[in-house]
């Protein structure tokens, strides 16, 4: 399978799981192989990993939720966010993950994501 197949199928995931293909426009200054990076990016991520059945959409939307969270990378919390939001996890469930982060990653790291949720869960009220 190649790259470009994996990107292709990266694509129509980031479609169904976001909404709308991940389109992540070229940064001031940024050289041409970004793009590289960024096809290989969604390839790996979304073309191989998230289209892989051992984990289902929901599982797998909970696990990068904690994952990024834990991490405090914010911006992929908030796509991982949305992506849960889509797949059938529910705003109460989505607290429950963070009550149980506090336990393990900490509360501070816990309460910014936290934070961040309740922005994805605003944007949502708002649009939706």
């Amino acid at each position: 399978m190649s790259t470009d197949d994996s990107y292709e199928r990266g694509l129509l995931a980031t479609e169904r799981l976001l909404g709308q293909r991940l389109d992540i426009p070229m940064g001031v200054g940024e050289p041409d192989s970004g793009r590289d990076f960024r096809k290989l990016a969604i390839a790996h991520t979304f073309g191989d990993s998230w289209v892989r059945t051992g984990l289902d959409e929901r599982g797998r939307s909970l696990v990068s939720v904690a994952i990024t969270a834990t991490l405090g990378t914010l911006g992929p919390l908030r796509g991982q966010l949305r992506i849960a939001l889509n797949s059938g996890v529910s705003p109460d469930e989505i607290v429950e993950l963070f009550i149980h982060l506090q336990a393990y990653a900490g509360a501070a790291r816990a309460f910014e994501g936290y934070q961040v949720a309740m922005e994805v869960f605003a944007e949502r009220a708002e649009h939706g």
